[in-house]
């Protein structure tokens, strides 16, 4: 992959326990889920990767907002839960 410079300020990072990464691959695979909560799984696997969330967008079809709004949902989950 080539580098990617993108401007503004670089998100949180985003690390995944063994568990939630599973569970996360296991809503992703799953035949009988809804679609909303596999594209919300798949937003927060690629962002784990390290991708940016331009990349994560054009990758999966979603608007960088809503890359946004699922990581910054799924780190706030975090440091509540």
């Amino acid at each position: 992959m080539s580098k990617v410079f993108l401007r503004g300020r670089p998100p949180a990072d985003l690390e995944l326990s063994s568990e939630e990464r599973a569970y996360l691959e296991h809503q992703v695979r799953r035949h009988r889920v809804a679609r909303s909560l596999s594209d919300r799984c798949r937003i927060v696997l690629k962002c784990a990767e390290g991708l940016p969330g331009k990349l994560v967008a054009a990758e999966l079809g979603v608007s960088e907002n809503t890359v946004g709004k699922w990581r910054r949902r799924f780190l706030q989950d975090l440091s509540t839960g």
